[in-house]
């Protein structure tokens, strides 16, 4: 069993969640919605190399996580997916 809250992943089964198969869905709910202790749990779960992976990959960061990924794992915000496809939306309609 995960030491996560459950909360985290209203839309799935909780009880099916593994740490290995499900990483890129239990790295970017605690990124995104988790509290201190669930982030300590990813950081020591998976390597600097996997998270930031997974990072680049996501396809939105909410702003404030954005800026807190950038700095704590020190990304350049391009190398993100999220912030090089939102670019190219604002460019598209402007």
């Amino acid at each position: 069993m995960l030491p996560l809250r459950k909360e985290l992943f209203w839309d799935t089964n909780f009880n099916n969640l593994f740490a290995d198969t499900h990483k890129r869905l239990i790295i970017e709910r605690v990124l995104t919605l988790g509290n201190l202790d669930e982030f300590i749990y990813i950081l020591n779960t998976y390597d600097t190399q996997t998270l930031v992976g997974v990072i680049r990959q996501l396809g939105y960061i909410d702003p404030k996580t954005l800026s807190f990924v950038v700095s704590f794992f020190n990304i350049k915000k391009k190398e993100l997916k999220c912030y090089t496809r939102k670019q190219s939306i604002e460019q598209h309609w402007n």
